[in-house]
């Protein structure tokens, strides 16, 4: 059966290693701070201005002073540092990120990512999305395959106003694990009890299909 948000933070999880700083974006990407592998150290950066993340707190322990970019309350694990926005820009501008987890209304196969605007909806403006695509080497996208009316979301070439052009590495959806490279999408793995034939049905753009497509294990 497909992921739900959690199966895929726990499949994004298994990218970390030992000693990265990591970036999490807005939605789904923030549930990747609760499924550490264990037996590594990873650090979590905000751009608003926090380093040393951990996961979120418990019904009742909530800190409302301590939030994340999008204003949900945190934990800050022992170690942690709070430092104003021109310094976590400058640590992101100046390539200190390994790995930036982002959520996506759009990627095409070429790399291209949407994320910030939908014309006519009112936003309050990109935030620091456009300067983790701009930076970034490693970025993973984590988002639902297609959108509320079942279009797909993996497209040729995408439709709404871009964030960054031929950045994106890795999507990771309900459906699939998939690598952005050469111009198309290559699938890795396929969600529990998904078939290729579903896969490629949601995916507009190219998709590159190896033999005997693997299952993801999420532990």
């Amino acid at each position: 059966m497909a992921l739900d948000k959690i199966g895929i933070a726990k499949r994004i999880a298994q990218e970390l290693e030992d000693g990265f700083y990591v970036n999490l974006g807005i939605g789904i990407p923030t549930l990747v701070a609760n499924y550490v592998p264990e037996g590594i150290q990873v650090e979590f950066q905000s751009e608003n201005g926090i380093l040393g993340m951990g996961n979120f707190p418990f019904e009742g322990e909530e800190d409302a002073d301590l939030i994340n970019a999008g204003k949900q309350t945190i934990t800050a694990k022992p170690g942690a540092v709070f430092f104003d926005s021109s310094l976590s820009f400058g640590m992101i501008r100046g390539n200190h990120v390994q790995l930036t987890v982002l959520g996506a209304m759009e990627v095409a196969a070429n790399g291209d990512i949407a994320n910030w605007k939908i014309p006519g909806k009112m936003v309050k403006g990109m935030g620091g999305a456009m300067d983790l695509v701009g930076s970034a080497e490693n970025i993973i996208v984590a988002m639902m395959h297609t959108n509320k009316r079942g279009e797909s979301k993996l497209l040729k070439e995408c439709s709404l106003p871009l964030t960054g052009v031929n950045c994106v590495t890795k999507i990771v959806t309900n459906l699939a694990y998939i690598e952005v490279k050469e111009g198309a999408f290559h699938l890795i793995e396929r969600a529990p009890g998904v078939s290729v034939e579903e896969i490629q049905a949601a995916t507009e753009g190219k998709l590159v299909v190896p033999d005997n497509v693997p299952e993801m294990k999420l532990g």
